[in-house]
């Protein structure tokens, strides 16, 4: 037993942890029973709304370590020799709620805050170098595809299909959702990416263009579909429970991280759009150099206080890193926090997870859950001593020039920008027959669950743009089991099924 007394939040002792005030013992409860309404009131506000992709997860803290020279491409200084960052992670599901289950199929998020000396730097990634569209008009519309439908409430099938299939720029993501990484044995057996391109600028102001790679050390690992299926019911929070319990143990998962690196006017004439979200850049251009080690070493001690009220945002971005062309990473700028403004509050930026460790001199003031006094002056430019913008060391933005007139229009004008050429690449040379083989089953799988005959045509000839052969075995696959039933569905229905004309 503990002999700490309860207090209420205001740190005043409590008289009962069991019983309300009331008249008498049988009496109605009184007002002014202070601490059963703040119990009360509290419990009524402690969900916060969920994230609205990206809901389910969880993560842990740990430390990154620079163990290679990268100073010559930037001055970020969480990327100096010998630096080392603390470091929050978070793991997630994209489309499922908070209590949908982690052994979905899905792309998993893989997003970090590094608390720097320069501030708070932010990086939001997937566990696919890749994504599924490349413009942030579509984002909205596409996370809509895969959640629930407006009727009946129900994730749908058709609805995902129907986005997919007229998205072609989907493929690429599309493969590598239905392929062996769609379902992550663990989130220690995943790899992390970036996915979009950055921009790095070192202390003589020479710009050159990142892709981030964080290459798990605990190798590559997947379940099978069936496999998924059957943690699903077993273990919602398998995903959870397995990154809580390694790190408990001591066996504290680690990745490399390492970039692609493109030095800045080779991108106007690369063969692929380089800010395109859903190209990659292949290593054979751009080969991997090694920059540090991420190392996870510490759970949270409150879920809700250090993870579900994390903030992430691409827009935290420090000196020595600035963004890039790529249309969803600017459109991501203004997202998320504006998500987390509605989300957590205005003072978001304050809660103990997302706060800088660095000094914090800044103009904002007031709002709700305002933490942090203020002091005059409250306004710039003034002469009353208050903190001025360092031009000369941080005025030049990190960024690029662009001309032209205002158009709501594609940007193709690479050698290579087709939406079919790096999924069919990824299918003919990247998988195995043993690969190909389980994307094929893949694929059929999710389409038989409820596809409407219109968007299953769309579909094969989706994937005959891919792979014609990855098409027809995929078109043939559907049609040899659209009248097939389940058998463990059907031997698990039986029994009920008896049970009910025995009771008629």
């Amino acid at each position: 037993m503990s002999d700490l007394p309860t207090t209420n939040d205001a740190g005043i002792p409590v008289e009962s942890d069991e019983h309300s005030l009331t008249i008498g013992a049988g009496g109605p409860i009184v007002l002014q029973d202070h601490y059963l309404i703040e119990q009360m009131a509290q419990f009524n506000r402690e969900r916060i709304p969920e994230r609205q992709p990206h809901a389910k997860g969880s993560g842990a803290f740990g430390r990154f370590e620079v163990t290679a020279d990268v100073s010559s491409f930037t001055r970020a200084a969480v990327f100096q020799p010998g630096v080392t960052t603390d470091v929050l992670a978070r793991f997630s599901t994209v489309a499922g709620e908070r209590g949908s289950p982690d052994t979905w199929r899905d792309p998993r998020g893989f997003a970090l805050k590094f608390y720097t000396s320069e501030g708070v730097y932010d990086m939001v990634g997937n566990n696919t170098p890749v994504f599924f569209i490349k413009d942030p008009m579509k984002f909205q519309h596409f996370i809509r595809s895969q959640k629930r439908r407006a009727d009946n409430n129900l994730r749908d099938h058709d609805m995902q299909w129907d986005f997919w299939t007229l998205s072609p720029e989907s493929a690429h993501q599309v493969t590598w959702l239905m392929g062996d990484r769609g379902i992550p044995r663990t989130w220690r057996h995943m790899n992390g990416y970036s996915s979009h391109t950055y921009m790095w600028v070192n202390a003589a102001g020479e710009r050159f263009w990142v892709k981030y790679h964080f290459k798990t050390d605990q190798g590559v690992e997947f379940f099978t579909q069936d496999e998924a299926d059957q943690l699903a019911s077993a273990d919602t929070d398998y995903h959870t429970r397995d990154l809580f319990e390694s790190i408990a143990k001591g066996d504290n998962p680690s990745w490399t991280l390492f970039v692609q690196l493109m030095p800045f006017d080779e991108a106007a004439g690369y063969r692929f759009n380089p800010f395109d979200l859903t190209k990659v850049w292949p290593h054979g251009d751009y080969p991997l150099t090694e920059v540090g080690k991420l190392t996870l070493d510490r759970n949270p001690t409150d879920h809700h206080t250090e993870i579900e009220q994390a903030a992430f945002e691409p827009n935290n971005l420090v000196p020595g890193i600035g963004a890039s062309p790529d249309r969803m990473l600017l459109g991501r700028m203004f997202a998320y926090a504006d998500a987390h403004r509605h989300r957590i509050g205005a003072n978001y930026k304050q809660i103990p997870v997302n706060a800088s460790k660095s000094p914090v001199h800044s103009y904002s003031k007031d709002g709700a859950m305002r933490v942090t006094n203020v002091s005059d002056p409250v306004y710039a430019p003034n002469s009353k001593g208050g903190p001025r913008a360092d031009v000369e060391q941080y005025g030049t933005p990190a960024g690029w020039a662009a001309e032209g007139d205002m158009v709501r229009a594609a940007y193709v004008s690479h050698a290579e920008d087709d939406d079919w050429g790096q999924a069919r690449t990824m299918v003919r040379k990247v998988l195995d027959d043993d690969a190909r083989a389980r994307l094929t089953e893949n694929i059929v799988g999710h389409l038989l669950n409820g596809v409407s005959e219109p968007v299953l045509v769309r579909a094969f000839e989706y994937w005959r743009n891919v792979d014609e052969d990855l098409g027809k075995q995929v078109e043939a696959g559907v049609r040899a089991k659209q009248d097939e039933k389940d058998p463990k569905a059907e031997k698990q229905a039986n029994p009920a099924r008896e049970s009910m004309q025995r009771k008629a």
